[in-house]
Formats: structure tokens, C-alpha cells, sequence
């Protein structure tokens, strides 16, 4: 089995167990806002061209299936270099979320969007689509995401 393969395999476990393990509060609707704000805050980074604020949000563990990306991301740290990376190429991104719909299960959460996007990317415009799922972790009271998937198109 292949790391890539072996990580989602732990992750899923791990989601797993956390789901179906007695956490106590299944959640709140103050928890749901909470996540999709942290998303809209994320994103909000993003436009700002702000990279270290955009790290905030980002668990140490994170993980990502990008759109494009034929392997598993691995690693905050990966992660917040390509950000920094596509800040320097990307002007004027921006994104907006459509038909949300966010589960909470304890320290855990997962929201599964569509979401369409534009910006300029290297002096180019563009815009795109697409479907994603994100999962959040709860750790000292804030919402951190641990797991990005998106496709373009939907």
C-alpha cells in the first residue's frame, strides 16, 4: 500500500472512530457557523494575499486532495508554502461558497460546498467551479482544517 494511500486510510480510521465514539454534544448550530466562518475567514486570507493569517487556520496534520494534484498533500507546512507560492502569482482572488451544508460531531466537523471562484493568475483572469468537502478538528477552542478535498467542475 502506498503512503498516500496508507495516510487516508489512517485519516478515515480516525474519522471514523471519532464519529461513531460517544463525544458528548453531537454539536450546535453555533458550531456549524463557527466552522463555515473559519472557512470564510481562510478565504478571506487568501484575498488579502496574507499567507501567515491563512496559516492560522490550518491544522499541523493537514492533508489535501487539490484539484489538480495527483498524490496526497501532506503537512501544514506544504501546505502554507504553496499558498505562498500561488499569493505571489494570484491577484484579486476571490471566492464565494454555495449551498453549504456542515455536520458536527463533537471536536470534528465536515462541510461540503460548491464553490466558484475568479481572480487573476498570472496576469491572466480566471474563473473556476467545483465541489469540495473540508474536515475541521476542535483544538483550544478553535476550528482548525485538517483536510481539504476539491474537484473543479461540477
Amino acid at each position: 500500500m502506498t503512503r498516500a494511500a496508507l495516510a487516508l486510510l489512517a485519516r478515515s480510521l480516525l474519522l471514523l472512530l471519532l464519529v461513531v465514539a460517544p463525544l458528548g454534544s453531537q454539536g450546535t448550530s453555533r458550531d456549524a457557523d463557527e466552522v463555515k466562518a473559519t472557512l470564510v475567514q481562510m478565504w478571506a486570507a487568501i484575498e488579502a494575499g496574507d499567507a501567515e493569517r491563512y496559516a492560522t487556520f490550518v491544522h499541523p496534520d493537514f492533508t489535501q486532495f487539490g484539484e489538480n494534484d495527483p498524490y496526497l498533500a501532506e503537512g501544514k507546512e506544504a501546505e502554507v508554502r504553496s499558498m505562498t507560492a500561488y499569493l505571489k502569482r494570484a491577484t484579486g482572488v476571490h471566492t464565494d461558497m454555495h449551498n453549504a451544508q456542515v455536520t458536527v460531531r463533537g471536536n470534528v466537523a465536515w462541510i461540503t460546498y460548491y464553490w466558484t471562484d475568479g481572480g487573476v493568475l498570472e496576469g491572466k483572469r480566471f474563473s473556476s467551479h467545483g465541489k469540495s468537502t473540508r474536515i475541521f478538528v476542535k483544538e483550544g477552542g478553535k476550528w482548525l482544517c485538517i483536510h481539504g478535498h476539491y474537484t473543479n467542475g461540477t
